[in-house]
C-alpha cells in the first residue's frame, strides 16, 4: 500500500500535514475526512519499509512516561485516536520508539483496537500498560487511564531514581578505594620492598606486618591477582546464570529479602510498588483477579510474586482479600490491616494508594538513613585500610633510623 504526505485543515480551520497509507487518493481523503481533516494537497512518497525492530533498543520509562501524559491530553482534547498517534509517533526522538508508534497507528487505522495494537510490542508495553488501556476502551474513559498510567509511570520511575541515586555514591567511593589500593599493592609497594632490601643487612626480617602487606602485594601483582579478578567474573557471571533458573531465582530473592538492613529496604520497596500498581489497576476498572496477576507479574522478586499468586488464589476461592496476606507472611502486619479496613469500607483502591504513599515515604527515609550510615562506614574502611598500609611501610624506616642513630642492634 503506497504512502501518501497530505497537507490540509482540521475543524479548526488549522493548517495541518502528515504520511498516511491509504490504496489511493479518493481512499485518502476519506480516511483524513474521517478524522475531520480536509484534504487540500497529497503526494505519494516512496514505500518505505518499517525497520525491524532491534532486540538491544529499548524505549525508557521516562520517555514511556512523557508519551502517555501527551496522549491522555489529547484524547481528552477530542482529538482522533489515529491522529494523535501520527502526531505522537513523529516528535519522538527515539527512532526506536517511534517505528512501534507508526506501526500502533497501522494497526488501529486497519479497524484494530488500541489494546490489541499495543499488545503486539510487549517490550515497551507491558501487560500492565495494555490491560489498563483495554479497561479504559472498554469502559469509555481512556483519557482518565492514561493520566493514571502517566501518573503510576511517573512514580515508578522517581522511586528508581531515587534508589539508583542513593547507590551511586558509595559506589563510586569504593570503585575509587579499590582503585587507589589496587595501584599502591601492585605499583608502590613492591618499589618500597626493592629499597628495604638494599638497606637491610643480611639475616635481618622485616616487621611482621611489613611483611605482611608485602606478601598481599606479590600476590596481586602476579599470577594471584589475575586468578582473583578471574575468580570475581567468574562468581558474577555464575550467579547470574543460576538466578535464571527457577530454585536459583528463589534463593537468591529469599536471601535479599533476609539481608540486614537492605533486606528491609527492598521489602519497602516491593510493597510501595505492589501497592502502587494494585490501586491503579482497581481503581481503572480491572477486575481483581486479573489484576493481582498483572501485580504478580511486575513485583520484581519471585518470593513477593508467589506471595501474590497466593492471595490471588484465597481470592478465587471466595476468600476476603486480608487472610490469605496474612498467611504469606511476607507483608507487615499493618498492610493488612489497612487493606482489611479498605475492603470493609469498599475503598480498597484509595486505601492501597494510601499505603503506597506512606511506603514510598518509608524508602526515602530509609535511603536517606543508610547513606548516613555508610558514609562513615567508608571513611573508616578507607582510614583503616591506607593508613595500616602507611604504617606497616614507615616500621621498617623507623628500625633504620634507629640504627643510624646507634641504638640497639
Amino acid at each position: 500500500m503506497p504512502t501518501y504526505a497530505f497537507k490540509g485543515r482540521n475543524k479548526l480551520n488549522e493548517l495541518v500535514s502528515g504520511e498516511r497509507d491509504a490504496a489511493n487518493q479518493d481512499e485518502l481523503r476519506a480516511l483524513l475526512r474521517r478524522e475531520q481533516i480536509t484534504m487540500t494537497q497529497a503526494s505519494e512518497k516512496n514505500v518505505v519499509s518499517i525497520p525491524k525492530l532491534g532486540r538491544r533498543k529499548k524505549v525508557k520509562a521516562k520517555e514511556l512516561a512523557v508519551f502517555t501524559r501527551q496522549f491522555s491530553v489529547m484524547i481528552d482534547a477530542g482529538l482522533p485516536l489515529v491522529q494523535c498517534l501520527d502526531i505522537l509517533a513523529e516528535q519522538q526522538q527515539n527512532t526506536f520508539f517511534k517505528d512501534v508508534l507508526r506501526q500502533v497507528r497501522q494497526n488501529v487505522e486497519e479497524g484494530a483496537t488500541l489494546f490489541a495494537a499495543l499488545e503486539k510490542h510487549p517490550k515497551v508495553f507491558d501487560s500492565l500498560y495494555t490491560h489498563m488501556v483495554e479497561a479504559g476502551e472498554t469502559g469509555g474513559v481512556l483519557d482518565l487511564i492514561l493520566q493514571r498510567l502517566a501518573t503510576l509511570i511517573e512514580k515508578v520511575v522517581k522511586l528508581k531514581r531515587s534508589i539508583v541515586s542513593a547507590s551511586i555514591y558509595p559506589a563510586a567511593v569504593i570503585a575509587v578505594a579499590i582503585g587507589a589500593i589496587a595501584v599502591i599493592m601492585i605499583v608502590v609497594i613492591p618499589q618500597f620492598e626493592q629499597i628495604f632490601i638494599g638497606l637491610l643487612g643480611p639475616g635481618e626480617a622485616l616487621p611482621l606486618p611489613t611483611r605482611i602487606v608485602m606478601g598481599i602485594s606479590n600476590f596481586l601483582a602476579g599470577w594471584g591477582g589475575l586468578a582473583l579478578l578471574a575468580a570475581i567474573i567468574g562468581s558474577s557471571v555464575g550467579i547470574s546464570y543460576y538466578y535464571k533458573t527457577e530454585k536459583g531465582r528463589w534463593q537468591i530473592d529469599t536471601l535479599l529479602l533476609k539481608l540486614p538492613i537492605f533486606g528491609s529496604i527492598l521489602r519497602k520497596i516491593a510493597v510501595a510498588r505492589f501497592s502502587r500498581i494494585l490501586s491503579t489497576l482497581l481503581s481503572s476498572g480491572v477486575p481483581i483477579l486479573q489484576s493481582l496477576d498483572i501485580t504478580a507479574k511486575t513485583a520484581g522478586n519471585v518470593v513477593i510474586e508467589k506471595a501474590i499468586l497466593k492471595v490471588r488464589a484465597g481470592v478465587e476461592r471466595g476468600e476476603n482479600f486480608v487472610e490469605p496476606l496474612k498467611a504469606t507472611k511476607v507483608f507487615p502486619h499493618m498492610v493488612g490491616q489497612m487493606i482489611g479496613v479498605g475492603e470493609q469500607t469498599g475503598a480498597l483502591d484509595a486505601m492501597l494508594g494510601k499505603i503506597a504513599d506512606f511506603y514510598e515515604e518509608e524508602v526515602d527515609t530509609a535511603i536517606a538513613d543508610l547513606l548516613a550510615l555508610i558514609e562513615p562506614v567508608l571513611i573508616a574502611f578507607l582510614g583503616v585500610t591506607i593508613g595500616g598500609i602507611v604504617i606497616s611501610m614507615y616500621l621498617p624506616l623507623f628500625t633504620l633510623i634507629g640504627k643510624l642513630a646507634g641504638g640497639p642492634k
